[in-house]
Formats: structure tokens, sequence, C-alpha cells
């Protein structure tokens, strides 16, 4: 099986395809595979590496795309299962010249919305190395944290390597003090914690990335690192009983679309410690790999293969 593996709601994407002409004005829009955790996935499968995707999708034709384009991507979608009572989730997405673009999703009461923990019996974790989870999912539904939470608690059991994003999206929850203590609860059962500056001020009352890392370090003696995302400033590395550091970032010349950045991130951490490298390596390949991803319009077809990360660093060292 896998020696990467996550968790989330796949969506398809329609990407305007008029630039800075709002939603209801577009003419016609690109389709795009999307969704937080699959990006992560098919990140880490463009970089060489075997990776399986759990969740649940529609017996229609956005799950059927779904499907395939898993499938094309060399991600195993064999714990992609099918529901013949719930549909696909999907969203349209701007196309800005600048800033973060207007988004509108169709997701609620989703197929992967209802995904039950009663499917992770199912799973066979004898290869996994790594799991990657976000705090998307368990916004989904109360179904959705259940399950999050029995798969965290399983992956602790058999001593599988778990990174954390937070990723907050707070239109799912209820209020942001659910989201808050939902997330930081979840945390805990995390190895690695990979939040952003702006999350970690929500999350815990600081942009001090310093101030982030203590929390989450001081919280569970389970995790052992925290990389903070500093956008263009690069990212901030703290392991436990260890000092913090600084890895800066790459400069883009031009910004074609934001979304996507911390997933590419994740990618570059998750991929470096799958290759047995440090955090070190693992944040600079992550601030990497999402300098790639804000100048391509997809939120994942910006992501490298070995060779583009090669040259990206061969330029980026000139």
């Amino acid at each position: 099986m896998a020696e990467f593996l996550t968790i989330g709601e796949p969506l398809v994407v329609f990407a305007a395809n008029d630039v800075d002409v709002p939603l209801a004005q577009v003419s016609s829009f690109s389709r795009f595979l999307a969704g937080a955790e699959l990006n992560v996935a098919v990140g880490v499968s463009r970089l060489g590496h075997s990776s399986a995707y759990i969740s649940e999708v529609g017996q229609d034709f956005f799950g059927e795309f779904i499907r395939t384009e898993v499938a094309t991507q060399n991600i195993s979608n064999q714990y992609l299962w099918l529901s013949d009572t719930y549909q696909t989730g999907f969203y349209f997405k701007e196309a800005v010249s600048q800033g973060d673009p207007q988004i509108q999703y169709y997701r609620k009461g989703s197929a992967a919305s209802h995904l039950t923990k009663e499917k992770l019996a199912q799973l066979d974790l004898s290869d996994t190395k790594l799991v990657h989870c976000s705090g998307i999912f368990p916004a989904l539904s109360p179904e959705t944290l259940t399950t999050m939470n029995a798969f965290m608690d399983q992956l602790q059991v058999e001593g599988i390597t778990t990174t954390f994003d937070p990723n907050l999206r707070p239109s799912l929850w209820n209020s942001q003090a659910e989201m808050v203590t939902t997330l930081n609860e979840l945390a805990k059962k995390a190895k690695i914690i990979l939040p952003g500056i702006s999350e970690g001020e929500i999350l815990m009352g600081s942009r001090d990335p310093e101030d982030i890392a203590d929390f989450y370090l001081g919280q569970s003696d389970y995790t052992e690192a925290v990389i903070v995302k500093l956008g263009a400033d690069g990212a901030y590395v703290k392991q436990r009983g260890a000092v913090g550091y600084v890895i800066p970032g790459f400069k883009v010349a031009h910004v074609v679309d934001t979304v996507g950045a911390g997933d590419g991130f994740a990618v570059g951490v998750i991929t470096a410690l799958l290759e047995g490298k440090d955090l070190a390596e693992g944040a600079r390949r992550g601030c990497a790999v999402g300098a790639l991803a804000i100048q391509s319009a997809s939120d994942n077809g910006g992501y490298p293969t070995p060779a583009e990360l090669a040259e990206f660093y061969q330029v980026n060292a000139e």
C-alpha cells in the first residue's frame, strides 16, 4: 500500500477564465480537481511518492471525474468510496490579478461529509509512513469530526507520524469558539503541526511565531515539532527541546493565485520527511513548493516534479 495517506473532501472547482470579473458576470470556467488534502496528495505523488486518498464521492459525473483524475495523478482511489445517497461537492472561484479570489462553495451535505469511522476498518496501514490531516474535514459535519478523531487515535496507536494543518474555514463551523477549541484538541494528536501565522493569531491569540510554536508544543507531549508558515517571509521551525529558527522564503515576481500555497507547503515538508531529510530541509522545500503554487491558476497545477523542483532551486540559488 501507499507510504502516504490523507483524508478529506474532494471537490470539483470551476475556475473563472475572465480575470478580475465578479463570479456573477463570468462567461466561462475551466474545471479542475480540488480539495486541500487532495492537493497535498497530488503534490506528494508528483514528487515521486506512493499516495492514497481517503474520502467519499457521489455516484454522479462529478464523482466520476474526481475518481478518474485521482487515478491519473497516480494516487490510489481504493479508499475513495462511492455513495448512492449523497452528491459530490463543488465550487466556483474568481480569477484575480492580485489578492485572494472570491469563492462560492456548494458542498453542504456532500458525500464526504457523511464518511463514517466504520469505513476506517478497511484501511491497510502496513506500509504507511506518514498521514496528513487538516481542520477542514472535521468541520464538515459531526460525523466527520467523529471520524477524524477516531482516525487520529488509530494513527497514534499504530505509531504513524501525523502532520496537521489547521486550515481554517470559519464558514464551516457554528462559531469561532467551537472552531478554536476543536482544532486545538485535534492538534494534540499530531506529531507535526503546520499553522499559518494568521491562523495562530485566531487559534491562540498571537502572531509571534515562537509563541505559536510554544503553545502547541506545550499542549501535548505527543507533538514533536511546529512549523509556522510566514508567507513570503518563509517559515519558523521549532522542535521540542530545541531553539527555533527561520527558513527564508523565495521571492516570486508575479502571484497568479494564492489558493493551494499552504497545501504546497505541506507537500514540501511531507516529501522531505519521507525521504529522510530534516525539518529544516522540509521547511525550505515547503517554501519552494508554495512559491511555485502561487504562480499557477490551478489549486495544485503548480506543484513540481523532482526535475522541476531541482530547476527551481538552481534558478533561485543564482
